[in-house]
């Protein structure tokens, strides 16, 4: 039963939501302010799933100026969990495939998210000079997920180099951002399915790497490995004293 009205819920709610976002993004296609908007308001749809989300977004954010956040991917429940942290004028590199799912796809297209073609190499590889001219021209920040693929409780699978070739190439800082785990959490026909916790983490400055994106790339694996240990182990703290009398 509860399963029943979650999933129904959920289709009425992400219907509506990109019906109605993407008519209103046919008014101003592309704006990068739609992004966090509607990943937002997918973002309250983690209560739906009996998610207790706990967000922590440093106050100086806001003043980050333009960067590249990362993030780990861990499954389809990433859309209402992550969505919670999505900053203003901020895009995302998204599979072309994405455009097809129905309803859905249109809105991921209009709001001005990067599309590219992960079957074609050349072209994958000249995504990464589009993020840079992005970043450069229009203002904006972009979010990637540097494993490339969800990894469905196989813990922070290795780094693609991508997103720190892009932030060294557009001077821009990496800021990584931690979910904790949620593989095999949700149970759709239990109401409570226990605490999130999402927290961003201080900027990298790229500066200091020059142009060794391959080392980069490996202090971020790092601390964000550490982080996420430390955030799945207050995780389970918490749950565990919800269990005890």
């Amino acid at each position: 039963m509860i399963f029943i009205f979650r999933l129904i819920v959920v289709l009425l709610f992400s219907i509506l939501v990109s019906v109605v976002g993407s008519i209103y993004c046919l008014f101003s296609p592309g704006n990068p302010a739609h992004v966090a908007t509607f990943g937002r308001l997918f973002g309250r749809l983690s209560w739906i799933f009996g998610l207790k989300v706990d967000v922590r977004v440093p106050k100086q954010a806001q003043h980050l100026g333009n960067c590249i956040y990362i993030a780990n991917h861990q499954n389809n429940f990433d859309m209402v969990t992550a969505a919670n942290v999505v900053q203003p004028r901020t895009v995302t590199v998204g599979k072309k495939s994405l455009v097809w799912i129905p309803f859905f796809g249109p809105l991921y297209w209009l709001t001005g998210n990067l599309l590219i073609d992960r079957q074609n190499r050349t072209k994958a590889h000249g995504t990464i000079s589009q993020v840079v001219k992005h970043v450069k021209e229009k203002n904006i920040s972009i979010w990637m997920f540097p494993e490339g693929t969800r990894s469905r409780g196989r813990g922070l699978l290795p780094f693609k180099t991508g997103a720190f070739h892009a932030a060294i190439g557009a001077g821009v800082p990496i800021v990584p951002i931690c979910i904790s785990n949620t593989h095999n959490k949700v149970k759709l026909n239990r109401w409570y399915n226990g605490h999130v916790i999402i927290e961003m983490l201080p900027p990298v400055d790229v500066g200091a790497y020059g142009k060794d994106h391959r080392g980069l790339a490996e202090h971020c694996y790092n601390i964000m490995k550490e982080k996420l240990a430390q955030l799945d182990a207050e995780v389970a703290e918490r749950e565990a004293a919800e269990k005890r009398p």
